[in-house]
């Protein structure tokens, strides 16, 4: 495995991570190092726990779990594109009887109900974030966004400044951006029989309109659909139970919510909506090889948000939370230990 470069901020001793660094003993005290071999041991899908229901302001019934533990913080985990809360895997694993964790599954996504296509938004992901903090986060929280869940970050961000740093505590944004998306790079795995980069715009609606064909063929291709998933979600060589593990995912997906989404990203463009994420311990990840959120998109998070660090995990590609699952998890016991310091030195 190849070993991950971080890069502190060149502000790193201001904001969030001043506190942080002024109470290191307290960070010492307060250290949680997440389980690295428990996701080995556990099957894939197998980790959950009694279902929560988090209604959002429109009526949609968003299914959450809730991993309990003796915790003054609660991590919220906000998944990605296609994917849910199962996507989780090594971090729910390692984390679990540690730390107060909430796993949920986006709007239409997972068990979670299909929502109206006019709802599918990244705005409406921040609404529906804010729904999940109040309903099931006590205490201050630790925010975690993988791909979509990290857009649904910064939408909370934009819409509610004023949690930061008083209800949000930290923040991780793991492959994923604010803006400037190549609309279709981040729809190749889930398209059937390598349609990839010829599917834009309006093709993307006609073929939402035939979404059950559209469903079928992603069946019937499965052997081709596992080397796309595989060539555009891994930066390099994984065990083939981590690639079924994603197909399975997308695949569960219907490709009317794949479309639904598909606007949302084309017209994201929230750069300037990141500052307030410098109030309080924030960390960028993302893998070099990434194809669909590049390299630049998280270099570009990081200039943009005081005192962030960034985690660059060589060779690894979009699904770096299961690629680099060590690497990202070291990181997020960092981001905890700084969360804890800053709640110690307020």
């Amino acid at each position: 495995m190849s070993v991950g470069r971080k890069i502190m901020g060149a502000a790193a001793g201001a904001a969030g991570l001043a506190a942080a660094g002024a109470a290191v003993g307290v960070s010492h005290r307060h250290r949680v190092l997440a389980d690295r071999g428990a996701g080995d041991r556990t099957p894939f899908g197998s980790l959950h726990s009694a279902p929560q229901h988090v209604i959002t302001d429109d009526g949609t019934d968003l299914h959450a779990e809730i991993d309990e533990a003796e915790s003054e913080l609660t991590m919220v985990f906000a998944h990605g594109y296609s994917l849910n809360l199962d996507s989780w895997h090594f971090q729910r694993a390692g984390y679990r009887g540690l730390v107060r964790t909430v796993f949920y599954d986006q709007r239409s996504h997972g068990r979670s109900m299909r929502s109206s296509e006019d709802l599918a938004t990244i705005e409406q992901l921040g609404h529906d974030l804010r729904q999940v903090i109040e309903q099931t986060s006590p205490g201050p929280c630790v925010l975690v966004g993988h791909s979509m869940g990290g857009m649904s970050i910064i939408s909370l961000a934009e819409q509610h400044p004023e949690l930061f740093g008083d209800k949000v505590v930290g923040v991780a944004l793991i492959a994923t951006t604010a803006g400037g998306l190549d609309p279709g790079r981040i729809l190749f795995p889930m398209l059937p029989l390598g349609m990839g980069g010829r599917v834009i715009g309006r093709t993307v609606r006609t073929l939402d309109r035939g979404h059950l064909v559209v469903d079928l063929l992603r069946q019937w291709g499965r052997a081709v659909a596992d080397t796309v998933t595989d060539r555009y979600a891994f930066g390099g060589d994984v065990p083939k139970h981590y690639v079924d593990f994603v197909f399975d995912m997308l695949n569960a997906t219907p490709f009317a919510v794949v479309a639904d989404f598909y606007p949302a990203f084309a017209s994201l463009d929230k750069f300037d909506h990141l500052e307030v994420l410098g109030q309080v311990p924030t960390a960028v990840i993302c893998g070099t090889e990434d194809k669909i959120t590049t390299i630049d998109h998280a270099r570009k998070l990081h200039t943009k948000i005081p005192g962030s660090s960034l985690l660059e995990c060589e060779g690894a590609g979009h699904m770096v939370i299961l690629e680099r699952h060590v690497e990202v998890n070291a990181e997020l016991d960092d981001l905890i230990a700084l969360a804890h310091a800053r709640l110690e030195a307020s």
